[in-house]
């Protein structure tokens, strides 16, 4: 960003959080309403072409204008990461809302979640999709189905690990270590949710860890990770799923590590 743009943008942070300014506000949010179409895209990636992409867009300005009120820049944190956490929060709020998932693949949803952790209770390690599928007693080929259709599902984000209910204390890629932001909390809780989470992810089998790693640090899209990978998009998103309901589990599932 220019100096002369960043300084214009810190003016209207400081004169909008000093007096509550509406102009300053709505420069704000016309300045940051890229971040909404840039997380629309990406969560309307993966789901039905009934939902329209433009109504995504709508929700999440709701979760951009409630990011902008709330945030306070003194804590250190970069806008953007905190902003992109509650535009995707605004919109999957909404989706659960509309209740669009059919319940039949709800349930395929927590059988799936039960299935793998119980085996990797008992194995002790990350379940293959083989082993997942001769515990439900379905073919591999069934099971990836299934999961391709659980990817629409908010949970299986991993910014949706955490209670989607306690999204003030943040989400899971804010758990990512940002190197150019200040932590002003000094909270253990979180910096051991971090270590926690990093921890979980090395210990995926590689594929899954590399999918996370080029989706969530990398920013990849779930098309160009599948061209890195020389396999299809709907395969990485099958992939993607099983890696985050794994992650999930070890989240719920704490004597499992």
């Amino acid at each position: 960003m220019p100096e002369k743009e960043k300084h214009e943008l810190d003016d209207l942070w400081a004169s909008y959080k000093a007096t509550g300014d509406e102009r300053a506000r709505e420069g704000l949010i016309l300045h940051y309403s890229p971040l909404v179409k840039f997380v629309a895209g990406r969560v309307g990636s993966g789901l039905p072409k009934n939902v329209d992409h433009s109504d995504l867009v709508s929700f999440g300005t709701f979760g951009l204008i409630d990011a902008v009120d709330k945030f306070e820049p003194e804590r250190g944190f970069k806008f953007e990461t905190y902003a992109v956490n509650r535009i995707k929060g605004a919109i999957l709020d909404e989706l659960r809302a509309l209740d669009w998932v059919p319940r039949s693949v709800r349930a395929r949803a927590r059988e799936i979640q039960r299935t793998m952790a119980e085996l990797e209770h008992r194995l002790q390690r990350t379940p293959t999709e083989e082993e997942v599928a001769e515990a439900m007693e379905v073919p591999v080929g069934t099971l990836r189905d299934h999961l391709g259709e659980i990817a629409n599902l908010g949970f299986v984000a991993l910014d949706e690990l955490l209670n989607p209910s306690e999204r003030e204390s943040g989400s899971m890629t804010e758990m990512i270590a940002d190197k150019t932001a200040v932590d002003p909390s000094r909270n253990f809780e979180k910096e051991e949710t971090r270590y926690l989470l990093a921890d979980s992810i090395n210990r995926l089998p590689d594929r899954e860890r590399l999918v996370l790693t080029l989706y969530y640090y990398e920013g990849l899209t779930l098309a160009e990770i599948g061209g890195v990978l020389n396999v299809t998009e709907s395969r990485i998103c099958q992939i993607h799923t099983k890696a985050v309901m794994s992650l999930r589990n070890r989240f719920i599932e704490p004597a499992y590590r």
